[in-house]
């Protein structure tokens, strides 16, 4: 049983980081709580800032119990806003509190730590939510343009109005990828969802995959501050956030090409280059129809398929992704762990992938058994969960 104040460990992203969280006057206020707790899932230690309107708009016990850290609302003699944190986040952030921190105004705590932090180089993100009206007024946009390293901002969607701040998961991720970004993040691309290919008109055979794991790896990854590509194909599943790069390629040619582009390219658009590794989750077709033209009728009684195999892109790309950290995928049903483990390690072999993720379908969700299993020529490691997945994952590309 988990206490009231207890959340589930989503990654780790943010453990042992100290974060500076400013919560300013606006509507959107009132989801600091919300704010905290993700925070919190993600391993961050936290000391809540808030200003005398923020304070009327949501109240202080609210926020601690949210927190489980101090608040600070006036001035006090320990200065513990000088404290040296790892980030500082200010959500919402009103017009009123950017125009004070752009012109160097000093006359709340939350402003002396976003001062100091200003000093230090300590990532400071700023959340604009206000109606458009005062969005786009030509100030907004001259005080929004002086936010100059290390400060940033980040918007949300508009809608009914106004610009309204982006839902918590997203702030946090964002605030994740900006804090663990260094000199060493690296530029990964993940395949993931199913493919599709038609054969006729109207109708398309297709592999079974959701795109789930995919997803979960890519956030994982940039929320350690990686910078990552998603070829995607055919997803029913949702990433929980907007990623910064996403490439739709539903068909095994459509995803082979656009694989193939992104490996020969001598400038990616995120990280300069070509990617460093390569996650290989989709499902990839590997029988492909011949495709019919126009629609076959509907009153026949038999229709005969011919499936001829379609391209291995795990090896399509060996040659130009030779040099980088490469990461397969396994699935097998009905069979031992023994037999999964050889799979695995032919795959290895065969390919040159550095490691492989096998998952057993029977047991995939099946809480009482292993999320997946990791391969090296080391040997088998059972993963309990996804985090577990993306833990292991993100250990074999930077290693």
């Amino acid at each position: 049983m988990t206490g009231d104040v207890d959340v589930a460990m989503h990654s780790s992203a943010l453990r042992g980081k100290y974060i500076a969280l400013g919560i300013t006057g606006g509507i959107a206020a009132t989801e600091a709580v919300r704010l905290c707790r993700e925070l919190r899932r993600h391993g961050a230690q936290i000391t809540v800032m808030m200003t005398t309107a923020a304070c009327k708009v949501i109240t202080p016990l609210a926020v601690g119990w949210a927190s489980q850290g101090p608040v600070i609302t006036e001035w006090k003699s320990d200065m513990s806003q000088l404290e040296q944190y790892d980030a500082i986040l200010v959500a919402p952030a009103s017009r009123n509190f950017i125009s004070r921190y752009v012109h160097g105004m000093m006359d709340h705590p939350l402003l002396m730590a976003c001062s100091a932090a200003r000093t230090r180089n300590t990532p400071i993100m700023f959340v604009p939510s206000m109606h458009n009206d005062l969005y786009d007024d030509p100030v907004t946009t001259d005080l929004l343009s002086k936010l100059e390293f290390p400060a940033e901002a980040i918007t949300g969607p508009f809608e009914e109005g106004r610009y309204k701040q982006p839902n918590p998961v997203k702030i946090v991720a964002d605030l994740c990828h900006i804090v663990n970004r260094d000199d060493n993040s690296r530029h990964f691309a993940v395949t993931l969802g199913a493919n599709r290919a038609p054969i006729d008109a109207v109708r398309a055979i297709q592999n079974a995959s959701s795109g789930r794991t995919g997803w979960a790896i890519c956030e994982h990854l940039h929320r350690h501050g990686h910078f990552v590509t998603a070829i995607a194909g055919k997803t029913s599943a949702d990433p929980s956030f907007d990623l910064p790069a996403v490439v739709r390629a539903g068909s095994p040619d459509e995803m082979l090409q656009a694989c193939l582009k992104l490996a020969g390219r001598d400038e990616a658009p995120l990280h300069g280059g070509p990617p460093d590794g390569w996650v290989h989750a989709a499902a990839v077709l590997d029988y492909i129809p011949n495709e019919i033209e126009g629609k076959k009728a509907s009153g026949d009684t038999e229709w005969e398929l011919v499936l001829k195999p379609g391209p291995k892109h795990i090896q399509e790309l060996s040659e130009m992704t030779k040099n980088t950290i490469r990461i397969g995928f396994k699935l097998e049903t009905n069979v031992a762990i023994e037999t999964l483990h050889e799979r695995s390690l032919k795959q290895i072999e065969t390919y040159g992938v550095d490691a492989t993720i096998a998952n057993l379908m029977e047991e995939m969700n099946d809480e009482q058994n292993p999320r997946a299993y990791i391969v090296t020529i080391d040997g088998i490691t059972p993963l309990e969960n996804m985090n577990s997945v993306c833990e292991s994952i993100l250990s074999v590309l930077t290693r």
